[in-house]
């Protein structure tokens, strides 16, 4: 709708029913299920049989709450350290690769572009396939040949990591080019001509000028890796992570803990948003 020419009242009341019935669809089933983990039920759907907070702090024998629950702890802890070991080596490597795509004098820039990009086309599905069947490949090669068993290359926690950080580390860098390429170079020049060596310009300037990109690529390589299941779900051990088992209690019947731990979800995500855009405008204000 463009405001600056007139529109009709029809047009209007059409425009205003849409967007309510646009986040009405949007946040009605995140609201009901949060509603339904405060449900005095034994099933995570309705009727409504009463207010609860077992399915948060109850120590069983029925109601086994979300903080007494080892199972749902484990694969909470499990995915935490996952995507805090992705996120970090994506914004790393991230980061040094939208450097490099930067360079004026990168040979072969547009085929490793073209490169970087196809884990993000290719479904999480056949990605983790992928992975999974070239691991095994190469591991029972080495073993076969020289006797080696290579831990790193069998389902389990470093796999998931490393299929996930071969498709969200493209999510890094391209929120980090698209900072970059807004960067003032005579800043850096200016930095040179005062004295700074390579090291200096890049860390005091550089860097810091792209430190909420960076910032804002961790965060969301933690929150894919935190949230992802078609890639992970080939790839994982014993310990499975938090998607994978929230989808097995579904798949075989649950409680309404898994409501508890998707408001536990909802409202941290949500506090972390709100906090991250507020400083954003903290931070827009003072320069």
């Amino acid at each position: 709708m463009i405001r600056t020419l007139p529109n009709s009242r029809t047009y209007i009341t059409g425009f205003r029913v849409f967007i309510v019935l646009y986040f009405v669809f949007l946040f009605a089933p995140l609201i009901v299920t949060m509603v339904l983990s405060f449900n005095d039920s034994m099933f995570p759907a309705l009727p409504w049989k009463g207010f609860t907070l077992d399915w948060f702090f109850g120590e069983g024998p029925e109601k086994i709450g979300i903080f007494h629950d080892q199972a749902n702890l484990r694969s909470i802890s499990t995915s935490f350290k996952t995507a805090l070991a992705v996120a970090t080596l994506a914004t790393v490597v991230g980061t040094l690769a939208a450097f490099l795509f930067e360079q004026e004098d990168f040979k072969f820039k547009t085929l490793l572009y073209f490169l970087m990009i196809a884990p993000l086309v290719i479904p999480g599905v056949i990605l983790g396939i992928s992975l999974l069947l070239f691991a095994n490949t190469v591991g029972l090669f080495l073993e076969n040949s020289i006797g080696w068993d290579v831990k790193l290359l069998s389902p389990g926690f470093w796999l998931v990591v490393i299929g996930q950080f071969s498709f969200i580390t493209t999510i890094v860098t391209l929120v980090v080019i698209a900072r970059l390429r807004k960067f003032d170079r005579t800043l850096e020049e200016a930095a040179y001509n005062l004295g700074a060596n390579r090291f200096e310009v890049i860390w005091y300037i550089t860097l810091k000028y792209l430190r909420p990109a960076i910032v804002g690529g961790f965060a969301v390589a933690f929150l894919m890796s935190f949230e992802n299941f078609n890639t992970s779900v080939f790839l994982v051990g014993s310990r499975a992570t938090l998607p994978i088992n929230l989808y097995l209690q579904v798949r075989d019947g649950s409680t309404p803990v898994i409501n508890a731990i998707s408001f536990l979800l909802i409202v941290t995500t949500s506090t972390l948003a709100v906090i991250n855009l507020y400083a954003g405008k903290s931070r827009a204000k003072k320069q």
